[in-house]
């Protein structure tokens, strides 16, 4: 007999409520999103440590491994503007539960800001919520980057 898997859901011990300007702006960039194929929409927005807050949108391509998620569409706009890290990032769709970000976004979070707050949300109003870090609990950061941010490994 084969055990089945068990896959731990990230939460909060007490409920999370989204940061209301985060939710619009996940909401508004779901709203925009390019998912001609899948027709599943996300949408993303962080806020960096001085509260500038970036948006991103899904963005599918027939060739599908061209694709970009809401998250890395957020936090490409985040680095191109001179950002390296966030403290909060809400991520909107209409699945139930809420997706959570995949294996791909959630190494590129890390990278970035394995301490951040990142909170799902549907259209519902369903709730999963945790740390970069509990959505990836081995992620990995390497020791020098060429861009003078101190980086440590994990």
């Amino acid at each position: 007999m084969t055990p089945e898997p068990v896959t731990p859901e990230p939460v909060t011990p007490e409920p999370v409520t989204p940061d209301p300007q985060l939710l619009e702006g996940a909401r508004a960039a779901f709203r925009q999103a390019y998912a001609p194929y899948s027709r599943f929409r996300v949408g993303a927005a962080l806020r960096t440590p001085d509260g500038r807050v970036f948006f991103g949108a899904n963005v599918e391509n027939a060739s599908y491994g061209l694709a970009r998620c809401a998250e890395q569409s957020a936090v490409q706009a985040m680095a191109t503007a001179g950002a390296r890290e966030f403290t909060d990032l809400v991520v909107y769709s209409e699945a139930s539960p809420p997706a959570s970000p995949c294996g791909a976004c959630r190494q590129i979070l890390f990278e970035f800001a394995p301490d951040a707050r990142v909170v799902c949300v549907n259209h519902q109003g369903d709730v999963v919520s945790g740390m970069v870090r509990d959505f990836l609990p081995h992620g990995f950061r390497l020791e020098h980057r060429d861009d003078g941010h101190e980086v440590e490994t994990e």
